[in-house]
């Protein structure tokens, strides 16, 4: 059973930039893995995923152009570097991890951690 911990959430100013990371404990880390984030009052909505080699990475609009998933499998650990952020970007992020191909939908998706709050002000 794998457990992931998120970190590296915090406070920071539009224009700044972030790197939130997805720790693996339990068993090797051989999934794709996606991270998610959930404003108050909203639906988790999808931000990106990589696959379990790290050659293939997608994003969602929201983030296209200033988000990089990236894997370190020796590390167990995936890593979201969020730039240029602005303030609708505040939310909890979360990782879990998948079996389905490229999917954007949280219902695909298990073993959430618990989330990393980043919040960004105006």
């Amino acid at each position: 059973q794998v457990q992931l911990v998120e970190s590296g959430g915090g406070l920071v100013q539009a224009g700044g930039s972030l790197r939130l990371s997805c720790a693996a404990s339990g068993r090797l880390l051989t999934s794709p893995v996606g991270w998610f984030r959930q404003a108050p009052g909203t639906e988790r909505e999808f931000v990106a995923g990589i696959s379990w080699s790290g050659d293939m990475d997608f994003y969602g609009d929201p983030v296209k152009g200033r988000a990089t998933i990236s894997r370190d499998n020796a590390k167990n650990t995936v890593y979201l570097q969020m730039n240029s952020q602005k303030p609708e970007d505040t939310a909890v992020y979360y990782c879990a991890v998948t079996s389905t191909y490229r999917s954007r939908k949280s219902r695909d998706y298990t073993h959430w951690g618990q989330g990393t709050q980043v919040t960004v002000s105006s």
